[in-house]
């Protein structure tokens, strides 16, 4: 069966539609740079990764340089850019799974700033054996497998 051609595919049987994250690594030396999200309706108050979600029409390499300018106002070029992890997430908050990719980049041009003040009310970087309590415990979970060199996992699907 070819997997394109759905019309031998049984009804109820679509594929998953899956929300695509990504997600901006920034390392110096041993900590990493994370936001405080504010007046946001996920995760509002607690700290994360630059991130946001692709676009329609956007490739993934896109949607992230995109993000990087728009939180940042750093430009990364699309082919700097390294996916470091990948986490298959089942979200317990509305039960959407979700791809969250996680990209480190070789360079970048300009000077990290805010440049979504709305949006964040601080950045800072962290060390990574030190993450605030209120991270978005995915994050936690992503950065942990970042540091053991795990370029794949999941977090919330049953065991």
């Amino acid at each position: 069966m070819n997997p394109l051609d759905d019309t031998r595919r049984p009804a109820g049987t679509e594929p998953p539609a899956l929300v695509v994250g990504v997600h901006l690594v920034l390392l110096d030396e041993n900590t990493v740079l994370l936001g405080r999200r504010h007046n946001t309706a996920y995760a509002n108050g607690l700290w994360h990764l630059p991130a946001g979600h692709m676009e329609p029409g956007e490739t993934v390499p896109r949607s992230m340089t995109r993000e990087a300018e728009e939180e940042l106002g750093i430009l990364i070029a699309e082919t700097d850019l390294a996916l470091v992890h990948t986490l298959h997430h089942l979200d317990a908050d509305d039960g959407r799974s979700r791809l969250q990719l996680f990209f480190r980049p070789a360079r970048y041009d300009g000077r990290v700033r805010n440049a979504e003040p709305h949006k964040c009310d601080a950045l800072r970087y962290w060390p990574l054996d030190g993450l605030p309590s209120n991270t978005v415990p995915y994050t936690v979970h992503a950065l942990g497998e970042i540091t053991r060199g795990a370029t794949l996992s999941t977090v919330g699907w049953p065991a």
